[in-house]
C-alpha cells in the first residue's frame, strides 16, 4: 500500500484505535498477508557483512514488536532483511498495566510503557524450536532482559535470570542482545553501569556458547540518555569483552522539543519516547560509538529511521546496520520496501 494511501487509513481509522489494539490487529494482518508480500521486490541495496553473518540489506525490525516471535518469517516477507525478537524476559510477565502504548502523531512519536511484557523464555524458545532455521528467512537476533520481579540489586540472580534466558535461546539466535536500557523495568538502567554489565555480558557470552556450541554474536543495547562519557564506556567495554557489537539507540524519556501540546504529554505519561524526536541524539550516539570503536564493532543504528535520506545519514554516521520500529507504525507495510529502494546500492 503506497505511503500517502497508508497514511490516510492510518488517520481516518487506525489512529482511533487504542495503540496496542492496532497493534495486535495490523500484526495479525503482516502473518496472515505474508505469503502475497513475499512475491513484491525488495529493492537493491547490497548486502552487509556483519558478526559473521550476511544480511541481505542493513535494514531491519528492532526489538518490541514482535515479543514473542510470533511472526519472524512473516515480517520477513515485508522486507526487513533481519528481525530482532523479544524483549524475551527469563520468566513470563504481563507487563505494566493498560494502557501502556501511545501515539504522538504530530511528532511522529511513540511513547510505550509496556514492561517487557512476553511469554518468557521456555515459550519463546518452543516457538522457535518450531520454526527451524528456514532457508531465504531473515537473519534472527533475540533481545533478552531482566524479569521485573528479580531484584536489580541482587548481581547473581540478576546473572542467573540472563543466563536462563541465555541457555534456552542462544541455539535459535543468529545474535543475541543484551537490552539493558528499557525505562520501563524499575532500576534497569542501572546495569548499564560497567561493573555491573561487564560480569552479567561475560556470563551471558559463556552461557551462549555452552548452549549453542558456537560462538553466538553477543551485542549491548544503550540508552539515549547516557551521558557521552558512559556511552564510550560502555564501548570500551565491548573492545575488552570482545563483543560484536553495540545497538544506538533504546526509547528516550526526554520530552524535549515536541510539538504536542503539554497537556497532551501529561495525559500521556511516564514511558520511553520513540520516532522522529530521537533522530538528532541517536546519529551523534552512533558517530560517537563509531569514532570510538573505529571499525572493530558492529554498530546498529536504530531511534527515528523515516526516510531513506535518515537512514543514509545514519550509515555515514557510522552505522553497519539499521533497524526501525516507529516508522513501520506510521508509514505502513511498505515502508522497509521503500527505505531499502532508497538507500539503492549503499553499503
Amino acid at each position: 500500500m503506497p505511503g500517502k494511501a497508508y497514511r490516510a487509513l492510518f488517520d481516518h481509522g487506525a489512529r482511533r484505535v487504542d495503540a496496542e489494539r492496532a497493534h495486535h490487529l495490523g500484526f495479525a494482518a503482516v502473518r496472515a498477508g505474508a505469503p502475497l508480500l513475499r512475491r513484491l521486490p525488495t529493492g537493491h541495496a547490497r548486502p552487509v557483512e556483519a558478526m559473521g553473518l550476511r544480511f541481505p540489506h542493513p535494514l531491519g525490525l528492532a526489538a518490541g514488536f514482535d515479543k514473542n516471535a510470533r511472526g519472524v518469517d512473516a515480517l520477513g516477507a515485508l522486507g526487513f532483511g533481519h528481525v530482532e525478537v523479544g524483549t524475551v524476559t527469563g520468566q513470563a510477565q504481563p507487563g505494566n498495566p493498560q494502557p501502556r502504548l501511545f501515539r504522538l502523531p504530530e511528532d511522529g512519536a511513540v511513547v510505550n510503557r509496556m514492561g517487557f511484557n512476553n511469554e518468557g523464555a521456555e515459550a519463546v524458545a518452543a516457538r522457535l524450536a518450531l520454526r527451524g532455521r528456514p532457508e531465504g528467512g531473515p537473519v534472527l537476533g533475540v533481545n533478552i532482559g531482566k524479569t521485573k520481579v528479580v531484584p536489580e540489586e541482587d548481581q547473581a540472580a540478576v546473572e542467573a535470570d540472563h543466563a536462563h534466558s541465555t541457555r534456552l535461546l542462544a541455539r535459535y539466535a543468529d545474535y543475541l542482545v543484551v537490552n539493558v536500557s528499557s525505562p520501563n523495568t524499575p532500576g534497569l538502567r542501572s546495569l548499564q553501569a560497567v561493573d555491573r554489565l561487564g560480569p552479567l555480558l561475560e556470563r551471558v557470552q559463556r552461557e551462549a556458547r555452552a548452549a549453542a556450541g558456537r560462538e553466538v554474536p553477543l551485542l549491548v543495547k544503550i540508552a539515549p540518555d547516557l551521558a557521552d562519557d558512559d556511552a564510550l564506556a560502555v564501548a570500551d567495554l565491548a573492545l575488552e569483552l570482545g563483543l560484536a557489537g553495540m545497538i544506538a539507540t533504546n526509547t528516550t524519556i526526554s520530552r524535549e522539543g515536541l510539538r504536542a501540546g503539554a497537556a497532551e504529554v501529561e495525559r500521556v505519561g511516564a514511558g520511553g519516547l520513540s520516532g522522529r524526536p530521537l533522530t538528532r541524539r541517536a546519529l551523534e550516539v552512533t558517530a560517537l560509538l563509531r569514532g570510538r570503536v573505529g571499525e572493530r564493532l558492529t554498530l546498529v543504528g536504530v531511534g527515528g529511521i523515516t526516510t531513506p535520506d535518515d537512514a543514509r545519514a545514519r550509515l555515514e554516521a557510522g552505522a553497519t546496520l539499521l533497524q526501525g520500529y516507529t516508522a513501520f507504525v506510521y508509514e505502513g507495510p511498505l515502508w522497509p520496501r521503500r527505505v531499502v529502494r532508497g538507500l539503492g546500492g549503499t553499503r
